[in-house]
């Protein structure tokens, strides 16, 4: 019997450390679904704050009149690759006028606190387009039926990618 004993010695030592294994893979899985639960959660508060922003913007386009529904010429001319990278933007059928004073209606690009103590980029495009949709240049006489679109993007600082797009038609009749 003391034969068999010694062959079964440090066998227990061998099962602790096979469960302390198992117990280890298995707290680790736990750790990254917690991490990438996280990770998820910052991602969506920072698209509703996104969204947040854009309807905020939006909001200011939706109090003006027909007439003051534009860009300030100037500072569209000055934006930068960002901004007219975007599908939206389109450098013939943008709506421009003299904005002075640079109200926040008025800029084509600015940045933003956002309510989560980040600091957002808001892009807005006001573009023109006939009644069916389509892109036109913008008419120099009030008497030509067309519409105007805006649109208004939320990005990082930085980055070319959005967060919320919000897109908005006005015109003269509704």
């Amino acid at each position: 019997m003391s034969a068999r004993l010694r062959q079964e010695q440090g066998f227990g030592l061998i099962e602790l450390l096979a469960a302390l294994v198992m117990i280890s893979v298995g707290i680790l899985a736990i750790l990254l679904t917690l991490n990438s639960g996280v990770l998820a959660l910052h991602r969506s508060a920072q698209v509703s704050t996104a969204a947040a922003i854009a309807d905020r913007q939006m909001e200011l386009y939706r109090g003006l009149r027909f007439d003051s529904v534009f860009l300030d010429a100037a500072s569209a001319a000055a934006a930068d690759a960002t901004y007219t990278g975007d599908s939206a933007y389109s450098a013939s059928s943008l709506m421009t006028k003299t904005c002075s004073p640079l109200a926040p209606e008025c800029t084509p690009t600015q940045s933003v606190p956002g309510p989560d103590g980040r600091t957002y980029r808001l892009d807005t495009y006001v573009v023109c387009t006939d009644l069916a949709g389509g892109l036109i240049a913008c008419p120099a006489t009030p008497s030509q039926a067309y519409l105007k679109r805006v649109t208004v993007v939320v990005r990082k600082p930085g980055e070319a990618t959005s967060l919320a797009r919000i897109v908005s038609t006005f015109g003269k009749s509704f």
